[in-house]
């Protein structure tokens, strides 16, 4: 069997986003190390410590200095030649460029990136974010070029890589539906009484959050009994942050509700009567598969990784980003008559069960990877 390595910015993500691949991969009688920063403290805590070799690779995610970032690459390169992995699995912005690059460099036999979403540099239109993708694309389109497969969690990103020429005509890539979800973990709950729009999300304004406020305003002028919660991690690191003092504001001013950041969305979930998620750009929402699974009608933005969630009318709603007008509009059509709720609630499980499974999922991704057994 083979010696896989998973690379990672945020260790997390690992236990929360990849632990179902890992798992597959352990069973399949693999030898799995993942690397992040802060890795190996935070799986000794986790289900999978037994199971796994961690490594910790101290990054700065949104760093963009050079020096900076030929340390990483550098830190890469030593961890390969340590670890000697047959297999390079590399997610997330700096791994997917850094780590394929080392990879490449270190000679591993068999590379893949995966791409969870294009994110802020890519999608943004600001001055600092088209910079940054100046000086970045050729890095990528170097690391790409050196993947085995390049792996999409949506059709839109492999088709703008494309055209961005950061991804050659002859290159292999696949589309999976996002990370998938654990059906035998998020399993369906029936539709509590009331009406409770949810938000679960990186608390950064690339998340539609003060579009999601914007609109609990507009509708809770129109009917106070709706209740507008939000749940979510401060990332005071990102150049797009929600402030502590932004929550705190809209809290006292009784617009929303805020959670905390949750260790289990569960409960949350199970409360709610509408999740919504007014992002501006993703890979495939993860938060939004957890809220089909359980059962619940979705209002989400007309956006790449976000559309794909969705059938407008079937099971809830896509409206433009950057508009709390038609999002107010979408949340009171969803939350206009029981039996409507209830039958997009049913369409969600069902879209979950026959797309989402992150069984499916892991073996698409199994397969690209050359890992079937």
């Amino acid at each position: 069997m083979s010696r896989i390595l998973i690379i990672a910015s945020f260790a997390p993500s690992l236990v929360n986003f990849r632990g179902a691949l890992i798992r597959s991969l352990v069973n399949s009688g693999h030898e799995v190390h993942v690397a992040a920063p802060d890795a190996p403290a935070l799986l000794a805590a986790s289900d999978l410590a037994a199971i796994v070799i961690a490594h910790d690779t101290p990054i700065d995610r949104t760093g963009t200095r050079l020096l900076a970032n030929i340390a990483v690459l550098a830190g890469y390169r030593r961890l390969i030649r340590r670890v000697r992995p047959d297999h390079l699995l590399s997610y997330t912005i700096k791994p997917v460029v850094f780590g394929t690059l080392a990879g490449r460099l270190e000679r591993v036999a068999h590379r893949t990136a995966l791409l969870t979403g294009l994110g802020y540099v890519f999608e943004s239109r600001s001055l600092r974010a088209r910079l940054i993708r100046l000086a970045i694309s050729p890095l990528y389109r170097a690391a790409l070029r050196g993947a085995e497969v390049v792996i999409f969690q949506n059709p839109d990103d492999e088709a703008m890589l494309r055209r961005l020429g950061l991804v050659p005509v002859a290159q292999r890539t696949v589309v999976v539906s996002g990370s998938g979800v654990d059906l035998q973990h998020f399993r369906p709950v029936p539709l509590a009484p009331g009406h409770v729009v949810l938000l679960i999300a990186r608390l950064v304004k690339a998340k539609g959050i003060l579009d999601f406020v914007a609109a609990a305003r507009i509708i809770r002028r129109r009917d106070p009994r709706i209740v507008f919660r939000l749940a979510g991690w401060f990332d005071d690191a990102s150049p797009v942050a929600i402030s502590r003092a932004e929550v705190d504001g809209w809290v006292k001013e009784g617009v929303i509700e805020y959670l905390g950041p949750l260790d289990d969305v569960r409960p949350a979930l199970a409360a709610c009567t509408v999740f919504c998620l007014p992002s501006y750009y993703e890979g495939t929402p993860r938060t939004v598969l957890e809220a089909l699974a359980v059962g619940r009608p979705i209002v989400t933005t007309d956006v790449p990784g976000c559309r794909e969630t969705v059938r407008s009318g079937w099971n809830g709603c896509l409206v433009p980003p950057h508009d709390p007008a038609a999002l107010a509009e979408a949340i009171l059509a969803v939350l206009g008559d029981r039996a409507t709720t209830e039958r997009m609630a049913t369409a969600s499980l069902s879209y979950a069960r026959t797309r989402y499974d992150v069984v499916t999922v892991n073996a698409e991704m199994v397969a690209s990877m050359g890992l079937a057994a």
